[in-house]
C-alpha cells in the first residue's frame, strides 16, 4: 500500500511537499485551516491533489503515516497536538525535500540579517555561473524545486519554525548570523528553547562541512561547545586571531580558505550589519570555490532586498525608508544605528514579547517623532510615552504616510522599522512594507501636482 502524506497548510511550502511527494508516488492529502491562494489551488488540481479548505477532517489527516507542517503553524495547535498524540512523525518541508536531492545545502538562520545574506550569497552562486536554487523563507519551496529538476546548490533561509521539524537534514554549509530575542511567544516565553532551535541548524554536521558565524555574538559563544560542528569559520568587526573575515584599516579581510580582501566602500550594501552580512557571504562563497574576483565582483553589484532599508523616495527633502522586515527589536536597533538623520519611526504591530529597552538609547538620540502603526498600541505608550518626543496612531499606512508628512521636517528620514509581526493590520510583512510604498509613491505624485 502506498504511504499517506498529509500536509498541513497549503503556502508556498505546503504546495511545494504535496507536489514532490505525488511526483514520488506517495497518497497525498492536503489541508489548510484558512483559505487556500488561487494560486496553490490550481497547482495542486493541475496534479489532481485532493485538498481541503477552511478545515481540517480528523479521519482524512490522522490516517497519515507521516505530515509535513507548514512552518507558521504552532506546534501546539490543535491538529498537530492530536498527530502527535497519535505518534504521527511530523516534519518540514524542508526535510522532506531534502532526502530527495544530492544537492550541497548552504543553509542561512539568525534573528536578523538571514534574508540579506541568504540573498546575498545566491546572487554569488549565479554570478559564478552555478546550478544553484533559492529556497527556504524566500524564492520557491525546495520541495517545487527538487519536483521540478534538482540543482547543484541550494541556498535555504531557515527560520527557527523550520528548524523545529527537522532531524535528518544536513546542512553542508550552516550560517549563523546572531542570536537575539525573537519568537518568544512561540517558545513558551524561553530564551533558551529559541537558542536550542536556532543550533538545530548544526545538527547531522561533518567533520568536512563548514560552520560560519560572527565570533562577537555572547549567546553564539556561550553554545557552540554544546554542539558537534564542521570546520568553524568565524568572522568579526576587528582583527582576530582564526578569523575567516575581518575588517582592517577599511578592508574587509577574507583569511581561508583563499585569502583576498576588498574595501568596504566598494561594498554595493552599507552599515555596520551589512558588513556582517557581506562577510558570511563572501566567506560562503569562498568555501564553495568560487574565485575570490567573481565574490568582489558579486558584492559590489548586489542590489539589496525588498523591504530591508529599501529606499522609497524623497518628498519635500524628507527620505522615507521601508525596513518592514524589521519584525523584532534588534533588527530595529540595526536600522537606526545606520540612520545619520534625525528620524520619525514608526513602529507596531502584533507584538511578539518585545523588550523595548534595546532600541531606547537610539529612541532618545535619533526619533524627533514615534508613529504607532498597530491595533493596540498600548504597550508601545507605556514604554515610549515617559521619552517626551510627539506620538501619534494610526491603523492604516495611508494614514501613517500622511502622518509622517506633517511630522517630518526636510532633511529628516521617516523609517517603517516597526519591531513586531504585522498580522493585526496586514496579510505579512510584505503586505504592510508595499502598503507604506504605495502611500508613500501617492504622497510623491501629489505633491508633484501641487
Amino acid at each position: 500500500m502506498e504511504k499517506r502524506i498529509v500536509i498541513l497548510g497549503a503556502g508556498e511550502s505546503g504546495a511545494g511537499a504535496a507536489i514532490l511527494a505525488k511526483k514520488l508516488g506517495f497518497d497525498v492529502f492536503v489541508s489548510d485551516f484558512g483559505k487556500i491562494s488561487d494560486k496553490y489551488k490550481a497547482m495542486l488540481d493541475e496534479e489532481n491533489i485532493q485538498w481541503e479548505e477552511c478545515t481540517h477532517t480528523p479521519e482524512l489527516i490522522l490516517n497519515a503515516q507521516e505530515i509535513i507542517k507548514s512552518p507558521g503553524i504552532p506546534n501546539d495547535a490543535p491538529m498537530v497536538a492530536r498527530a502527535a498524540e497519535a505518534g504521527i512523525p511530523i516534519i518540514s518541508e524542508i526535510e522532506f525535500a531534502g532526502r530527495y536531492t544530492r544537492a550541497k545545502m548552504v543553509c542561512i538562520t539568525g534573528s536578523n540579517g538571514k534574508t540579506t545574506t541568504t540573498s546575498l550569497i545566491y546572487h554569488i552562486f549565479k554570478e559564478a555561473g552555478l546550478n544553484v536554487g533559492l529556497a527556504g523563507n524566500i524564492g520557491n519551496s525546495l520541495a517545487l524545486q527538487v519536483a521540478q529538476g534538482d540543482r547543484d546548490y541550494y541556498i535555504i533561509e531557515l527560520s527557527s519554525f523550520q528548524l523545529d521539524n527537522m532531524y535528518e537534514f544536513r546542512a553542508n554549509v550552516a550560517v549563523l548570523m546572531n542570536i537575539t530575542p525573537d519568537h518568544l511567544d512561540r517558545y513558551g516565553h524561553c530564551m533558551q528553547n529559541y537558542i536550542d532551535a536556532k543550533f538545530r541548524i548544526l545538527q547531522n554536521q561533518q567533520s568536512e562541512d563548514a560552520f560560519i558565524y560572527w565570533n562577537d555574538d555572547p549567546i553564539i559563544q556561550n553554545e557552540l561547545p554544546k554542539y558537534k560542528h564542521g570546520k568553524l569559520y568565524p568572522f568579526a568587526e576587528t582583527r582576530q586571531e582564526g578569523m575567516a573575515a575581518y575588517t582592517e584599516e577599511h578592508r574587509i579581510v577574507f583569511t581561508e580558505p583563499t585569502p583576498f580582501n576588498m574595501e568596504q566602500e566598494e561594498l554595493s550594501l552599507t552599515g555596520k550589519h551589512n558588513l556582517y552580512n557581506s562577510m558570511a557571504a563572501g566567506i560562503s562563497a569562498n568555501v564553495a570555490g568560487i574565485r575570490k574576483e567573481t565574490i568582489r565582483e558579486a558584492l559590489q553589484s548586489f542590489t539589496g532586498v525588498e523591504h530591508r532599508l529599501e529606499k522609497v523616495a524623497r518628498i519635500n527633502g524628507v527620505e522615507y525608508i521601508n525596513d518592514s522586515k524589521a519584525t523584532n527589536v534588534n533588527s530595529c536597533w540595526y536600522a537606526l544605528q545606520s540612520m545619520k538623520t534625525s528620524t520619525v519611526l514608526i513602529l507596531g504591530g502584533k507584538d511578539k514579547g518585545n523588550d523595548y529597552s534595546e532600541i531606547a538609547p537610539l529612541v532618545r538620540e535619533k526619533c524627533s517623532a514615534l508613529i504607532f502603526l498597530g491595533a493596540d498600541n498600548s504597550k508601545l505608550h507605556s514604554f515610549f510615552d515617559s521619552f517626551g518626543i510627539p506620538t501619534v496612531d494610526v491603523t492604516s499606512a495611508d494614514e501613517c504616510v500622511q502622518q509622517a508628512a506633517q511630522l517630518a521636517k526636510s532633511g529628516e528620514t521617516v523609517l517603517l522599522s516597526p519591531c513586531c509581526a504585522s498580522f493585526d493590520l496586514f496579510k505579512s510583512y510584505e503586505d504592510r512594507g508595499r502598503q507604506f510604498k504605495e502611500s508613500v509613491l501617492k504622497l510623491k505624485s501629489t505633491t508633484e501636482q501641487q
